[in-house]
């Protein structure tokens, strides 16, 4: 029976920067550890990222990198994130941890204050952060991705290219299920028209390629993406920000994010898309408005792990006033 490998991850408390290196193959297995090398009690602990103070669940766990800085927290604990700490030992600061925190909470979650998250991109760089480097120089940054891509820029648009290749061969993939015949070619059209959309915009890779113009990226110049919330609010309250292009681990921590769509995908937008093909004929469908539901952003956001919702999307309205099925 195959076994599964464990992980080794550096850990420590939240009141002593001692590390310490832990392997194990589930959260349960780090916490048993974690608390035996730290000397504390297991009642009430739990476990959340060094960097920005994300608590690690048991799916987390799964998809954290070797040698992820974790934080073990005491019931009643809590982590003033890594780099405010770094911050705050470097400046000799006592007394202000909150000050730090916010200003650093600013500086991260401002989309439109680009000089804020350079000065603080400044400072991360000399803790770790290489994102001011674009090519294969991060040797480390590329570990594990093919020699075609020449920079950053150009495998992170090809991320995001894939997932939304994936949308589309979810679409492709409904041709399979629909008995009757006539509405399966017309859908067949539909499906090949939205192909040829997507292809045309080079599948909308430009959203996670921080060299594009400001309206098509979803991150900053200096490739910093923030969290944009669950599906039913307005924005992250968790202030969740990454930037892929800083290190190998954040890059690999990035793929947990979700494009979420806010009105489903499988359990909305196409359904009705095929019901609508049962009385239109793929000329009659408004082509451009189920694009924009399946493949952009104004029916995409972008969700840390922890503020995607798994559960039915319960948005409480009328979908036929919001489908406009039919050319005018």
């Amino acid at each position: 029976m195959h076994k599964t490998k464990p992980k080794m991850f550096k850990i420590r408390s939240a009141h002593n920067a001692k590390k310490y290196g832990v392997a194990a193959v589930s959260l349960k297995e780090l916490i048993k550890k974690g608390c035996h090398f730290l000397k504390v009690s297991s009642i009430g602990v739990h476990i959340c990222l060094y960097e920005d103070g994300t608590v690690v669940t048991e799916d987390y766990f799964q998809n954290l990198p070797e040698n992820t800085e974790l934080v073990l927290l005491s019931e009643g604990e809590s982590w003033n994130y890594g780099f405010v700490y770094e911050i705050n030992q470097v400046l000799g600061l006592d007394g202000h941890t909150e000050q730090l925190i916010d200003a650093a909470r600013t500086l991260l979650s401002d989309e439109h204050s680009p000089k804020r998250r350079k000065i603080f991109g400044d400072i991360l760089r000399n803790l770790k952060d290489n994102s001011q480097v674009e090519s294969r120089e991060d040797k480390e940054w590329f570990e594990g991705i093919h020699v075609r891509f020449k920079t950053k820029s150009a495998y992170m648009k090809y991320n995001c290219e894939s997932r939304i290749r994936g949308y589309l061969k979810e679409v492709d993939g409904q041709t399979k299920v629909i008995s009757n015949a006539k509405t399966k070619n017309e859908y067949k059209k539909v499906a090949e028209m939205l192909a040829e959309k997507l292809k045309a915009v080079r599948y909308n890779g430009a959203y996670f390629d921080r060299s594009e113009k400001d309206v098509h990226r979803l991150c900053t110049e200096e490739g910093w993406f923030s969290c944009e919330g669950a599906f039913d609010v307005n924005e992250c309250t968790f202030f969740h920000s990454i930037n892929p292009y800083g290190n190998r681990e954040s890059r690999i921590i990035f793929s947990t994010w979700n494009l979420d769509h806010i009105i489903e995908k499988k359990r909305t937008v196409i359904p009705t898309l095929v019901e609508a093909l049962k009385k239109k004929k793929s000329s009659e469908i408004n082509l451009d408005y189920f694009y924009k539901l399946l493949f952009t952003r104004e029916n995409l956001k972008l969700v840390h792990i922890v503020c995607h919702k798994k559960g039915a999307h319960e948005l409480h309205c009328d979908l036929r006033k919001i489908y406009k099925w039919v050319k005018k």
